[in-house]
């Protein structure tokens, strides 16, 4: 891929998956517990600038889960109402650790401050529940999928190294790097 491909493909891609998070409100949880049981759920989030932050109950599976193992997968998804296809729904997937954020720390009112500002009075009154922890999501490793034959692997520290996987979702690495 030519250096201007690469440059037009960075300019056009990573202010779409911006906007894609940005629309979404809710995430996709794939959680597990201390056994291995694996769990599908969901939580509201807010982003910040290093990361994504979910307040769950610990009453709730995922809740738990999440305290018993760091290691999760989440998806963010079109809707159906919105797609072209339901077979090829546009959907950002990836890999991530979950931090359970101490009740006081900055860190805990930064996520309780973003998902404020997002969500509005309901999560004051749940971050003041016991029972409600707030867990920091970091992605490691991505997969935004635009449609059929439109994936793109992210990696980086942010997620904005992009790569074309033009031979499918599992197939070999012959496509090229964007480096964002």
């Amino acid at each position: 891929m030519s250096t201007e491909t690469e440059q037009r493909l960075r300019e056009k891609l990573i202010p779409e998956i911006e906007a894609f998070k940005a629309q979404r409100t809710t995430l996709q949880l794939a959680t597990q517990d201390a056994d291995g049981i694996p769990n599908a759920s969901y939580a509201p989030f807010a982003l910040a600038d290093d990361g994504f932050y979910i307040l769950v109950s610990e009453l709730a599976r995922h809740g738990t889960n999440l305290k018993a193992c760091s290691r999760l997968s989440v998806m963010l998804i079109e809707d159906e109402s919105e797609a072209k296809s339901v077979f090829a729904r546009k959907r950002l997937t990836f890999d991530a650790t979950a931090e359970n954020i101490d009740r006081n720390s900055a860190t805990f009112s930064k996520g309780v401050s973003v998902l404020s500002v997002r969500f509005g009075e309901m999560i004051d009154n749940l971050a003041g529940l016991t029972d409600f922890n707030l867990f920091k999501l970091t992605p490691h490793h991505g997969l935004y999928v635009k449609g059929f034959g439109q994936a793109f692997s992210l990696s980086g520290s942010e997620l904005l190294d992009v790569n074309w996987k033009r031979d499918g979702h599992h197939g070999s690495q012959k496509s090229n790097l964007v480096s964002v």
